[in-house]
């Protein structure tokens, strides 16, 4: 699911991550927003108010809320630095460290977001941000730029885009093509509502501490790729 990436990776081995980290980004995305009533997955919005605030020359409040869209681009830029410096020493672990990051800062803000969210709120929607972009930024890689969890905006068009396609590509080879590929947005949608509905759910009984269901969904696919590496090399000696 993660240790695979490019030419070695199936359409299910992106399925199997698309519907994981979809899933943890939609749980994100309503404990977030519920925790903090900012959006935690994606920038679109907060750009937005921050070209506003930049016009009505309020220039604080615009710098605040710039940094909403700085913290998603540096959990991106840590992550792929991550990725290329661990790729130059084992290609089938480049994923570990960027995952083990995000499960931990979903953790910490798990479990310290009630002190959070009375002390310093924007340390939870800061942090939530730089975990999305990290995710979002290990997956883009591994998948070669196929699959993307955080937000729909670009599923939404993309899968436009191929159900048009569909009226028009005639061989069997691009239909079949375009089928896989919306079908693995679908997923992604899916499971990114699925996401949304747990981490809802969640949130009416534990509130922010629901982001822990996140963190070990996380630990639970590193643990998942971890066996299954070890089994193949077990069947290769064998």
């Amino acid at each position: 699911m993660f240790a695979h990436t490019g030419k070695t990776r199936t359409t299910n081995h992106n399925l199997g991550i698309a519907s994981l980290l979809s899933f943890v980004a939609g749980l994100v995305n309503v404990v977030g927003f519920f925790s903090v009533a900012k959006l935690t997955t994606n920038v679109t919005g907060h750009f937005a108010f921050f070209v506003d605030e930049a016009f009505r020359m309020n220039y604080i409040t615009a710098l605040h809320v710039a940094l909403y869209v700085f913290f998603f681009f540096l959990g991106a830029f840590i992550s792929n630095i991550m990725v290329e410096t661990l790729s130059r020493i084992s290609e089938n672990y480049t994923y570990i460290f960027p995952v083990l990051l995000e499960a931990a800062i979903l953790a910490i803000i798990a479990l310290g977001g009630q002190v959070f969210i009375k002390s310093n709120p924007d340390i939870i929607a800061f942090s939530l941000l730089f975990a999305m972009g990290l995710q979002n930024s290990l997956v883009t890689t591994i998948s070669n730029s196929v699959v993307r969890t955080t937000h729909l905006t670009g599923l939404f068009t993309d899968m436009g885009i191929e159900f048009s396609q569909l009226f028009f590509y005639k061989s069997r080879e691009q239909k079949e093509k375009l089928l896989k590929s919306i079908k693995l947005r679908l997923t992604i949608i899916w499971m990114f509502f699925a996401g949304g509905i747990v981490g809802g759910s969640l949130f009416e009984n534990f509130g922010i501490k629901s982001l822990m269901g996140g963190a070990l969904l996380l630990l639970a696919g590193l643990l998942f790729d971890f066996i299954k590496i070890r089994l193949l090399l077990l069947k290769r000696k064998l």
